[in-house]
């Protein structure tokens, strides 16, 4: 009998085109775990990185090789679409600068190059995963794909308590919530017995369950774990420790990639497989919505160390891009992938900042630490100045057409109210983000390296004998004041010419297939 079965089983059917961007990143991942092994300084550290860049310019090339491609992968456990490719393009971005952010930090040093590098690859790999998922189980699969190797990274810099400190929150935390998710998985597939997300919406239209008690508890606990994720109150109180321990490379890319990988799976769920009951679960979001946006631009009001104040921000920005998923039509979802694509551009321009000033002064993520910089690194004042004014909604920036796309499909999709407490959020946020523009430009310069000051104690984000990337002569760091100028620049460009991020994006509703 059990010949007769083997026999009769047919095996999926794998399109390795469809997968290439995925096989291209793991493989660069068991590359450079490899070569890490090498004596070489030179090829620690100068070809490792160089390597993993190779892999996620491959991934982003072959993403873009099928930019049309409308498939199911694998049985329809994955899809390739216009919102999987979009967003993989916006993860890869967030992984290349990261990379750069890396090269001569701290963080690859103390942990070995080709693990950092291989740990990194593979949590890009995950998010790949996650936002083509539409079956269940390979969602769960990609959530832990990227969320256990960014558990490692967070304590790479193992001197460190405070780095050590925020592994270990993230790894509670996070196990936490992968948890509920599990939980809420199950009574999604208990309610409606299938795990694909089509058959998942063609039950709950079929037998009329948009009502029904099991189901909404599934969605409410799916909502929870995904919240986790996403950083959405009162599910964030985890996000402000783990950004300021963790390396501040690391602290960007999950500030930019985990919330892109999250909503893009928060999308195609919701907006697919749940989108029959969102009568019942859109008006409860949108409460969690406007909770975020106040809880996270009032506790960042208060904040002198910056990686801690860009983690609230991070917060309220979340309550933000909910309210594309909250409508659950192809305008809220496009407004939520373009704000995802700002968003990106701001946030690393910022923390390269941040990064450059932590190797450059003793004052770590210090407020002190960006004094004057507007005067003495112009460069990466800007890039600072443009970032701040960005992520508040300022008119000619990214940040304000991608805020004014959100308002536009919250309004359109009758939830006008929550454009209003968008507009609210972003005012309040004002007074932390101008704080930080005006200490750029103070005519008080801060003590820098090259005037011989020296590491300053147990300050916000640093160890006891000062900022773990405290090293002299770092201003010759290129490639971190590349980053930021490049991703400064991009946040004025596409606040003024946002025309090729509107093409960008455009089809990242349609292939979902369901609105």
């Amino acid at each position: 009998m059990t010949t007769t079965l083997l026999a009769a089983a047919e095996a999926p059917k794998i399109d390795w085109g469809g997968l290439s961007p995925l096989i291209a990143l793991l493989g660069g991942a068991v590359i450079v775990l490899m070569l890490g092994l090498f004596r070489s300084a030179f090829v620690r550290e100068q070809v490792v990185p160089f390597l993993s860049l190779v892999a996620v310019g491959a991934s982003a090339g072959l993403t873009i090789w099928q930019w049309d491609t409308r498939l199911d992968l694998i049985s329809g456990a994955m899809r390739v679409d216009g919102l999987a490719l979009t967003l993989n393009l916006v993860l890869l971005t967030a992984a290349f600068a990261t990379i750069l952010l890396s090269w001569r930090a701290n963080a690859p040093r103390e942990s070995a190059h080709g693990e950092y590098h291989s740990l990194l690859l593979t949590s890009v790999a995950g998010m790949v995963v996650l936002v083509g998922a539409q079956n269940l189980v390979t969602l769960f699969i990609g959530l832990e794909l990227f969320s256990i190797p960014l558990y490692v990274l967070c304590a790479t810099e193992m001197r460190r308590a405070t780095a050590l400190e925020s592994g270990l929150k993230y790894l509670i935390v996070g196990s936490a919530g992968s948890a509920i998710l599990l939980y809420g998985l199950a009574l999604l597939y208990g309610a409606t017995g299938d795990t694909d997300f089509t058959g998942i919406a063609a039950a709950v239209e079929d037998q009329g369950l948009a009502k029904d008690s099991l189901l909404l508890a599934g969605v409410a606990l799916t909502a929870v774990g995904l919240a986790f994720k996403c950083s959405i109150a009162p599910f964030h109180q985890w996000t402000p420790d783990v950004y300021e321990g963790a390396p501040t490379p690391v602290t960007a890319f999950m500030a930019v990639a985990t919330k892109a990988a999250a909503f893009g799976v928060f999308l195609r769920l919701f907006d697919v497989a749940l989108i029959g009951s969102s009568d019942v679960w859109a008006p409860f979001l949108a409460i969690l919505a406007t909770v975020t946006i106040i809880v996270g631009n009032v506790g960042a009001l208060g904040q002198s160390s910056l990686k801690r104040m860009l983690a609230f921000s991070s917060v309220a920005q979340a309550g933000y891009m909910l309210a594309g998923v909250i409508v659950a039509t192809q305008l809220g979802v496009r407004a939520t992938v373009f704000y995802l694509a700002v968003y990106l551009v701001m946030n690393l321009a910022a923390f390269a900042v941040i990064v450059a000033r932590e190797r450059e002064t003793g004052h770590g993520d210090d407020i002190e630490a960006i004094k004057g910089i507007g005067r003495d690194r112009p460069l990466l004042g800007w890039a600072l100045t443009l970032s701040m004014l960005g992520l508040a909604g300022v008119p000619a920036t990214a940040g304000f057409i991608g805020k004014f796309y959100l308002i536009d499909a919250a309004v359109d999709g009758d939830y006008a109210w929550l454009g209003i407490v968008i507009v609210i959020g972003s005012m309040i946020s004002l007074a932390y983000y101008l704080r930080v523009v005006a200490a750029v430009w103070s005519t008080e310069a801060t003590a820098t390296a090259t005037t011989g000051a020296g590491p300053l104690p147990a300050l916000a984000g640093g160890a006891p004998d000062g900022p773990a990337d405290f090293t002299p002569g770092a201003e010759k760091h290129w490639e971190v004041a590349l980053v930021a100028a490049v991703f400064g620049a991009a946040t004025l460009v596409l606040g003024v010419i946002p025309g090729p991020l509107f093409d960008l994006i455009r089809d990242s509703g349609s292939g979902l297939g369901l609105f």
